[in-house]
């Protein structure tokens, strides 16, 4: 893999798991974060349009399950995409993403549906990642399930997540309080993601997916783009020899009960079980009249 050395925003050209973005300043340490003895720390730079950070969503996913009880994972928000007012990397205008995206959900086997931009394209992706600091101002778990359901609208269901009406449908949807989630998004919301900006510039941050694994004394290990689930524990080990991981349930009830919506990848990964066969359970399921399927031209979602 190779690094841009231009002021490119994002390389949409390329299937890799690596996308860069500007980098004003040079790499500066970590300062000291405050983290128990027996835990990690993991801060993640990720943007709500970033479809290698949609790819890496399985393993995530797991490594919640698995050491959740042992991790705490601080979201940031990087700001991919400013506007459109550059050419670089053979992106110039928003129809050249349509096909890239189209690659890159059979890269990752994660369901994108990259016609959003030939049909209602986004002119940034600063508003939704303002709407998840102003989630956040609600709490982490809502902020969370806000970015999962901006991230489906975007990838599976393509809508434009940078118009303020659907961040607000996305927000009733979570169960945010409304009338405070689109006060915050002009005020204290905005002030966090340049923040975050900030913060991402000071750690050096290069592109998305970047995850930093902070242990107790302050070390740090840097995974940068969306790496197999083994390649991601082994680096929390190495950070923490100590760390044991959990056991959960696999059956498909608890992980929907966890997960409300999953796409194949993440059931086969979750579950431990093969592609083909998660799909295809997956499929029996629906049948039944147990789960929802939301299918697009690149895979599927299902949902309890």
């Amino acid at each position: 893999m190779t690094e841009e050395k231009s002021n490119l925003l994002c390389d949409t050209t390329t299937g890799i798991c690596e996308i860069p973005v500007v980098n004003e300043e040079s790499n500066q340490n970590i300062s000291q974060t405050s983290i128990s003895q027996n835990q990690i720390k993991i801060v993640y730079f990720t943007d709500p349009i970033c479809s290698s950070c949609w790819g890496i969503e399985p393993q995530l996913r797991k490594l919640k399950l698995e050491y959740g009880h042992a991790i705490e994972v601080e979201y940031r928000m990087g700001g991919l995409l400013p506007d459109w007012s550059y050419n670089s990397g053979g992106i110039s205008k928003p129809s050249d993403v349509a096909s890239h995206w189209d690659e890159v959900s059979h890269h990752y086997d994660m369901p994108i549906d990259g016609d959003v931009w030939l049909e209602d394209p986004l002119d940034s992706s600063y508003p939704p990642s303002i709407g998840f600091k102003a989630a956040q101002l609600q709490g982490q778990d809502k902020a969370l399930l806000f970015l999962r359901e901006i991230r489906e609208m975007v990838f599976l269901k393509k809508t434009n997540i940078a118009k303020r009406e659907n961040l607000e449908l996305a927000a009733q949807k979570v169960g945010l309080d409304l009338k405070q989630f689109t006060a915050d998004l002009d005020t204290k919301a905005l002030q966090l993601f340049q923040e975050d900006l900030q913060t991402a510039r000071a750690y050096g941050v290069r592109g998305f997916p970047t995850l930093f694994i902070i242990d107790s004394s302050g070390n740090k290990n840097k995974i940068y783009g969306a790496r197999p689930y083994s390649e991601i524990e082994k680096t929390l080990q190495q950070a923490n020899s100590s760390l044991q991981k959990k056991e959960y349930s696999k059956d498909w009830q608890s992980i929907f009960d966890k997960y409300p919506t999953l796409t194949a990848r993440e059931y086969s990964e979750i579950g431990n079980i093969e592609r083909k066969s998660a799909e295809s359970e997956l499929n029996k399921l629906v049948n039944a009249g147990k789960l929802q399927k939301l299918t697009t031209k690149n895979g599927a979602l299902w949902s309890k």
